[in-house]
């Protein structure tokens, strides 16, 4: 993680120094600046002091850094983050600390950009007493969107998340399900049994046990995927989103693609998994006979005759995920083979 503290006065720079020492043991990197009239760098060697626009260097942080940390007023802090303000699923977290240490506030992003969670570290470093608005966390109620982002978990919708926050906030029990084992204590306001109007399902599928249902998706699925020297990225995708789609598998839940070795630098693989994010694991023939599956192989002598193994996505899936069972079978298309396995996931209900 990485986050951006700015000070404005020799006192809030030295309140820094000792912020970013305790957040850097937690493995969170900071950088430091000091906006300050008449400031010399060579009194502050280990502070980039800020001669340029707050408000350009706010916007720079927003898109380059985790967290934004303002030691000064809170007034400074919302008229510099106004303009770059989008969504909680996209903003960083911010945080206002005043100059003397007293508060540390949750400004921004308090559940999914985790300014909550920050802010109570923040204050454990600093001795500030943490100020933490959100609802749910006053009231000692389960947060979906926290739970979700601290799991990596994609949420399909965000005004559900919405409604379950507030459900919660005002008594009501909201449903969970889950696909994957679960470990730890479910709070006693999730219902695991009953059928609530509305809850959430940690699921790879669009299932939809309840009349309104947040999906939590986690990066389980492993996509084996083999092709045509040559063949294009568009034909991969296409028949990528097709197989998920009648499979009813949410593609924010691909984990990794894989394949044989002879395809490590086929360029349409390689740009189709970095064009969403997911590491490209190749393995060599030996390794995609001997993997062990409980269900027959769809194989090829043609595929065979030219890679040394009559079926490549189906063994390179369960290869990859460590799976027996296929969650899709091989599927085809203009040179194209799909298949896809889901790795061992667990739900901790305990951070």
């Amino acid at each position: 993680m990485r986050a951006a503290i700015i000070s404005f006065t020799e006192h809030g720079a030295s309140l820094a120094r000792k912020l970013a020492a305790g957040l850097k043991k937690q493995q969170i990197i900071c950088g430091l600046w000091l906006k300050k009239r008449n400031a010399s760098a060579s009194d502050f060697p280990d502070i980039q002091v800020l001669d340029g626009s707050l408000s350009t260097w706010t916007e720079a942080q927003f898109r380059e850094t985790d967290a934004l940390i303002f030691i000064g007023a809170t007034g400074i802090a919302v008229r510099s983050i106004a303009p770059y303000v989008k969504s909680k699923k996209k903003d960083p977290a911010v945080l206002v600390m005043d100059e003397q240490g007293r508060h540390v506030i949750s400004l921004l992003s308090g559940h999914i950009g985790g300014a909550n969670a920050l802010t109570l570290l923040a204050a454990e470093i600093t001795g500030a007493e943490p100020v933490i608005t959100t609802a749910t966390d006053l009231n000692g109620k389960f947060a979906v969107d926290a739970f979700a982002a601290r799991r990596d978990l994609y949420m399909d919708s965000m005004p559900l998340a919405k409604e379950i926050a507030a459900a919660l906030v005002e008594g009501r029990r909201v449903g969970m399900r889950s696909a994957f084992p679960v470990f730890g204590s479910v709070p006693d306001e999730l219902d695991q049994d009953g059928i609530p109007e509305i809850g959430f399902s940690v699921t790879v599928r669009e299932d939809a046990p309840f009349e309104r249902t947040l999906h939590l998706v986690p990066r389980a699925v492993v996509l084996g995927i083999g092709c045509k020297k040559g063949t294009e990225e568009e034909a991969i995708r296409s028949l990528v989103c097709e197989t998920l789609s009648r499979y009813a598998i949410f593609p924010e839940s691909i984990a990794k693609i894989a394949s044989i070795d002879l395809k490590k630098e086929e360029q349409g693989l390689c740009s189709f998994a970095e064009s969403i994010g997911a590491p490209f694991a190749t393995y060599t023939a030996e390794a995609l006979k001997n993997v062990a599956s409980d269900e027959a192989f769809s194989e090829s002598d043609f595929v065979k005759s030219v890679t040394g193994v009559g079926n490549v996505c189906e063994r390179a899936a369960l290869k990859a995920s460590g799976a027996r069972r296929l969650l899709i079978p091989k599927t085809a298309k203009q040179g194209v083979t799909v298949a896809a396995a889901i790795m061992d996931y667990t739900v901790c209900m305990e951070d």
